[in-house]
């Protein structure tokens, strides 16, 4: 069942990617006077097929990994005399530039609208108390200690720490000054931390800044008290209950889930725990053999058992959104940092600040889409902004046969007054394919290397 969900989310994800970047190109060549043949979702085998009045043919095709909209061109064969002011290569370069534009443009639109979204939603989060700071840590050497709330890095506000890790994300392979400002509860005034940087996670695999810098989230005593209790799981068959208080594991004591309980399953896939209880006065004990799963590609333990509900205190928790109006410049705003900040990503891996072993290819795609969806729509939105973010970024890359390949060829013809060779076009087509083939298959085996 978790797999057929995290095929349909993927597949929603791309597909929707898809039918946006090409029907910007779609839309902006039918302005353009470009006959357009086909708009295809897809490639292999047509699932389904149909034609408008103006004779373009739409196909949602069998394999979901990409799409494409064909233009009549003299280029692919020979064309009507009568249709000739409709081919793609008749244009002028400026419709031209716009008609291969539009695609990665569209992208970014459809980014700025999932932010959109999230924003007038609006979400729930908690706010980014320090809990207890790592000892000699860069962190602890800059001041930081447990208990203050970070609200700005860098100059740029920290309402969550998904705001945070993404201001660290920025920092990644860098030699400098980190600039920090925290408060010390509601209300007080903020204070500036120096965090010195040197080589910061260069070349790091698979970078957590948080933990990097010794620091760790504020989480609140939760007693393990258990509360809903899934049918088949490891727990049910064990015989724990909802109400359960757990107060020992393998005979030490226990007081909290979230440090203690929690730990200690994950840890222990298909090995038998010994768990005390406490049901009605009476103490017990059980054993328990966690299930495995996957997560984040390591085997960790569950056993199907939640913790009672609890609240956290309520200045820990942020209440985020924004009216429609003052949403779309903070969309737009946003989804120009994302592009800002994936374009220097591809820097810092082009020049070994960050690994290339972080490039990811459509088994990992499919797993965060799979994980997002489940979140909830806010994850799921984000996921397909960020997402529609690196394909608009990649498609614009200066690369042959891509978007990016073709706008270069047309400005130099634009600023020529004639085309490139076709010897120098069919040359960078060649390169252009290899290094698309070899990124992709690199990408592909980093999703395999975290399977293993």
């Amino acid at each position: 069942m978790d797999l057929l969900f995290t095929l349909l989310a993927t597949v929603v994800a791309l597909g929707l990617l898809v039918t946006i970047h090409e029907y910007g190109h779609f839309w902006v060549a039918r302005r353009c006077g470009v006959k357009v043949l086909r708009f295809s979702i897809g490639f292999g085998s047509a699932l389904c097929r149909w034609h408008d009045k103006r004779g373009t043919e739409f196909v949602i095709a069998a394999i979901p990994l990409g799409g494409y909209v064909k233009m009549l061109d003299e280029r692919e064969g020979p064309v009507d005399e009568a249709e000739l002011d409709q081919a793609f290569n008749r244009k002028d370069v400026k419709k031209r530039i716009a008609i291969v534009a539009a695609g990665p443009i569209a992208n970014f639109l459809l980014a700025i609208l999932a932010f959109w979204l999230v924003a007038v939603i609006g979400i729930t989060t908690l706010a980014p108390v320090l809990g207890p700071v790592e000892p000699g840590s860069v962190a602890a050497r800059a001041g930081l200690v447990q208990g203050l709330e970070v609200v700005e890095v860098d100059g740029a506000e920290t309402r969550s720490w998904h705001d945070v890790n993404l201001q660290l994300i920025r920092r990644l392979g860098e030699t400098g000054q980190m600039q920090v400002m925290a408060i010390d509860g509601p209300g007080a005034t903020p204070q500036s931390y120096t965090l010195v940087l040197n080589d910061w996670l260069r070349g790091a695999d698979q970078p957590d800044p948080i933990a990097a810098l010794g620091l760790t989230s504020w989480r609140p005593e939760v007693p393990p008290l258990l509360g809903e209790i899934s049918p088949d799981g490891a727990a049910e068959a064990a015989g724990l209950r909802s109400g359960d208080l757990i107060v020992s594991i393998d005979g030490e004591p226990v007081d909290n889930w979230l440090d203690q309980v929690v730990p200690a399953i994950q840890a222990s896939p298909g090995e038998p725990l010994e768990i005390g209880i406490e049901r009605d006065g009476q103490l017990m004990l059980l054993t328990v053999t966690p299930q495995s799963r996957e997560q984040d590609g390591e085997i960790s333990g569950f056993v199907g058992a939640g913790v009672a509900a609890f609240e956290w205190p309520e200045h820990m928790v942020r209440s985020i959104d924004y009216n429609p109006l003052v949403a779309i410049p903070f969309a737009a705003a946003k989804t120009w940092d994302m592009t800002v900040l994936t374009l220097d990503s591809l820097k810092k891996m082009l020049t070994g600040l960050v690994s290339a072993k972080n490039l990811s290819g459509p088994i990992t795609i499919a797993k965060v889409a799979g994980a997002s969806a489940k979140s909830g729509p806010e994850s799921f939105l984000n996921f397909i902004a960020y997402l529609s973010i690196s394909l608009g970024v990649l498609n614009l890359l200066p690369i042959p046969v891509l978007d990016g390949g073709h706008l270069v060829y047309y400005t130099a013809e634009w600023i020529r007054g004639k085309p490139l060779s076709e010897r120098i076009q069919a040359w960078g087509l060649q390169i252009g394919l290899t290094l698309i083939v070899g990124v992709m298959l690199f990408a592909i085996y980093n999703d395999i290397s975290r399977l293993g």
